[in-house]
């Protein structure tokens, strides 16, 4: 990475170029912060000491909100805005650009392997104990984390290869890849593209998997005599498809869209959409719509009470 010793950081442009718009900016992103941050630290805290969530579902759930990414992005623009300080080092776009390619491309592999979760549950309930025992489920978080560490190095890696040319002004509230692509100085950014398209296609490969066990339990939910075994079916079902459909919308329209060098308000708000809102929805989806999420939350604040 030659151009390491030439280029010192960039330029953080943020939402707008006027400090009292940033501040409001900053004040809101503040608040979706200790949403998600609360939301996804109660999560892991029942998950963790409810005898009753210590099953395969909520396990993988308590890892789902450990990739809590809003982390990566969202704290270093609240402290660039009330510091009215938009700089930030290239070691430190560096990290990250890692830290959210790592947690995005697990995120993506852990709805995956929930999905096959709920597959196996609906679809083959009396054998759901023997597929899904301990085994299978450290074996599924290891893949997992190994493959967003994987995805991380290989996207940073492409990306930071490059020469940068130009002012390294980036016109986002984060070190955003597709910014950093606009300064290459020649056509070096063809190895990040080779990287973008292979993430790409394991990203389809995991929306198709998704896609298929879905189709399976939509079939079987149906075939329930019972409307409220049918009910039960879907209630738990229902909020991961939501999160699937809001992380995957979100983020396949974001890297498809064209990428104007003047980004617009709307390029903004999906950017929002696709960092901010998933990791802030997740607790509340996963929360409020199971019935035993909900009464492991009561007994985790009856005991801080007590």
């Amino acid at each position: 990475m030659a151009n390491f010793t030439t280029l010192k950081g960039f330029l953080l442009m943020g939402f707008s170029a006027k400090p009292e718009i940033e501040i409001v900016c900053a004040s809101v992103f503040l608040v979706l912060y200790l949403v998600a941050l609360t939301g996804n630290i109660l999560i892991i805290t029942a998950t963790s000491i409810d005898n009753s969530l210590h099953s395969p579902m909520y396990f993988f759930l308590k890892h789902l909100s450990f990739l809590c990414y809003i982390s990566v992005t969202v704290p270093r623009y609240i402290c660039n805005s009330f510091m009215h300080n938009g700089n930030i080092s290239l070691w430190e776009c560096i990290l990250q650009c890692f830290a959210f390619t790592l947690c995005a491309s697990s995120e993506m592999a852990m709805l995956t392997v929930m999905s096959y979760d709920r597959y196996v549950a609906i679809c083959l309930p009396l054998r759901y104990e023997i597929i899904m025992n301990v085994s299978t489920c450290i074996h599924g978080i290891l893949a997992v984390w190994i493959s967003g560490v994987i995805s991380g190095v290989m996207h940073t890696a492409a990306t930071f290869s490059i020469h940068f040319c130009g002012a390294n002004i980036i016109h986002q509230f984060f070190c955003d890849v597709p910014q950093l692509l606009k300064f290459s100085c020649s056509n070096e950014y063809v190895g990040e593209l080779g990287v973008i398209v292979f993430l790409s296609l394991v990203a389809f490969l995991c929306f198709i998997c998704i896609g298929l066990s879905y189709m399976h339990i939509c079939s079987t939910v149906l075939q329930i005599p019972s409307a409220e075994g049918r009910a039960k079916a879907f209630s738990t079902c229902l909020p991961h498809l939501s999160v699937v459909m809001l992380f995957l919308s979100t983020g396949v329209f974001e890297f498809l869209k064209p990428h104007s060098d003047s980004p617009t308000a709307l390029d903004f708000l999906l950017t929002v959409f696709y960092t901010v809102l998933p990791p802030t929805l997740n607790p509340m989806i996963y929360s409020l719509r199971n019935k035993a999420m909900k009464t492991a939350l009561r007994k985790v604040f009856k005991r801080r009470k007590v």
